[in-house]
């Protein structure tokens, strides 16, 4: 063998040694590159605590909080695990959690050039993705924390995507927020009601609309998200002979007109 060709071995044995330490270190990054990552996306309102195992498979608890410097935060019970791979020309996330996800829904996200696409997928069978205990949500804090809601929320998302396209996501789709047997320390009254927050997606952005499906708090709204940001008009009311009840609770929801409490975000 000549000098060259032992030259030219050497480089390539460095080479292919390069390689395997570098997809080794990818292939081992831990699950805590991932929980930082979604922390600062989030402004630490979604959080992974405790991760475990890599980013490629591994599990947290999933905690609500307040935001970066606030000391309210609610966890789920159990740990939220996943699985990342590769399929069909799209990076493919798997999601696994006993209390509170139907089954193993997956996230899609397909990269392009000047443009992503992600794509919930429920779990085949049924449009639902999941229910959560309405609790959770006071760890965001303020106004959450201060009306300590029960109840159960459950999200259908049949075919839901977002795009990104010129530096603006755009979403395609339906989803359909439920609030089922909701009630508030706020009030006396065992249960308020349960609701329906539908969202459509459009060229022009995402309409919002909010429905009473039974209960003695009778909400209602509709409103818009788009580049410019979101615009909710709505209000609630009491139903006959709950006024009483429900007076102080309509005080903190919206600006009292009568007998009505107006909501207005945007």
């Amino acid at each position: 063998m000549t000098r060259a060709s032992i030259g030219s071995a050497r480089r390539w044995a460095w080479a292919g040694a390069c390689l395997g330490a570098v997809l080794g270190g990818l292939a081992s990054l831990p699950a805590a590159w991932l929980a930082n990552g979604v922390a600062r996306l989030t402004g630490e309102q979604v959080l992974l605590a405790d991760a475990r195992g890599t980013v490629w498979s591994g599990s947290a608890v999933a905690v609500l909080s307040g935001g970066t410097g606030s000391r309210t935060a609610v966890a789920l019970p159990g740990r939220l695990g996943w699985s990342l791979g590769w399929a069909d020309g799209a990076f493919e996330l798997r999601l696994q959690q006993a209390c509170c996800l139907r089954g193993t829904p997956r996230l899609r996200v397909t990269p392009g050039i000047g443009r992503w696409q992600v794509a919930l997928q429920p779990a085949a069978g049924s449009p639902v993705v999941g229910h959560w205990p309405a609790a959770w949500l006071s760890g965001l804090g303020t106004p959450w924390n201060t009306l300590q809601l029960d109840g159960d929320l459950r999200l259908s998302a049949p075919a839901l995507r977002l795009d990104l396209a010129e530096g603006r996501w755009r979403m395609a789709g339906d989803a359909v927020l439920e609030l089922q047997r909701v009630a508030s320390r706020l009030s006396t009254l065992p249960v308020l009601g349960s609701y329906r927050l539908q969202l459509t997606g459009g060229d022009a952005g995402t309409r919002l609309t909010l429905a009473t499906l039974s209960g003695a708090l009778r909400l209602s709204g509709e409103g818009d998200w788009n580049a410019a940001g979101l615009r909710f008009r709505g209000e609630a009311t009491a139903a006959p002979g709950a006024r009483d009840a429900l007076d102080n609770l309509l005080n903190i929801i919206g600006r009292r007109q009568g007998e009505r409490s107006l909501i207005a975000i945007g």
